[in-house]
């Protein structure tokens, strides 16, 4: 077993170590939203349809699970059913049963529960769609006066995103009508992956505690656009995540491990 911390390790430090202050705990949700979810089943499945293994506590019943393979190993310490899935699915779908999340129980310093009502409120979060505006730039200029916070919000999530664009620049624009703000451009994208590009922007900015408004993003193609926000955009990088070997942990199912064909829980 690695003893190296996850995201989901330094963002439950860092909101334990500020329990007053909403920004660390916004961004612990973010990460468990964003994070491959490993679930305890109460029997092995199709992949089709899963039932989670659950538990009564004080707190009420919960489902468990964890953010690495191993340690879903260590708390079970045998061969066990169960389902690799992204935390935003696993929060859906238990919030949708009324079921609670215990994160990491016993084997982590992250071990953390998490109430049914809060798995909600994050899914409530979470299904907020940015919108969809018109407007046509005028010009370009480096970005300046930016809320605090954003810049590192947008490298968490970006450093994600890999592989779905060749990089993303940040400039300032004004637009026809005059009008100032700030433009997240995305170089290289798909247009199969802009509408989960613009969500996922638009919800850093929301676990951020910023305004979903506050920046626009956009997906320009034409050569003197891209070059003109080159000059004077700070340029993130978004290098496709090199693959990981895969484990065995001895469970005897891992269904969903298709992001695009979840299963249902039941």
């Amino acid at each position: 077993m690695t003893d190296k911390a996850t995201p989901l390790d330094l963002a439950h430090a860092a909101m334990m170590a500020a329990e007053a202050e909403d920004a660390p705990r916004l961004r612990y949700f973010e990460r468990l939203a964003d994070c491959e979810l490993f679930l305890l089943l109460a029997e092995d499945s199709d992949g089709t349809v899963i039932r989670p293994a659950v538990f009564r506590l004080e707190a009420g019943e919960v489902a468990l699970a964890f953010d690495r393979e191993d340690r879903l190993a260590a708390f079970i310490e045998g061969p066990t059913p169960y389902a690799a899935l992204p935390g935003r699915i696993v929060a859906r779908e238990l919030a949708a049963g009324g079921l609670g999340l215990g994160l990491n129980l016993g084997v982590a310093p992250s071990a953390f529960l998490v109430p049914a009502e809060a798995l909600g409120w994050l899914v409530a979060t979470l299904g907020h769609e940015p919108e969809r505006t018109q407007a046509r730039p005028r010009a370009f200029h480096p970005p300046e006066d930016l809320p605090g916070g954003l810049v590192a919000a947008l490298e968490d999530k970006l450093a994600t995103l890999g592989g779905h664009a060749e990089c993303a620049l940040l400039a300032g624009v004004t637009y026809e009508d005059g009008s100032r703000g700030l433009m997240l451009a995305f170089v290289g994208a798909s247009p199969d992956a802009e509408p989960a590009l613009a969500k996922a922007v638009s919800e850093s900015l929301v676990f951020s505690g910023l305004e979903p408004g506050a920046l626009d993003v956009a997906f320009p193609t034409a050569p003197g656009a891209l070059a003109a926000i080159g000059e004077v955009g700070r340029r993130f990088e978004m290098p496709a995540p090199e693959p990981e070997p895969a484990q065995v942990v001895g469970a005897r199912a891992a269904p969903g491990m298709d992001p695009a064909k979840p299963p249902k829980l039941r």
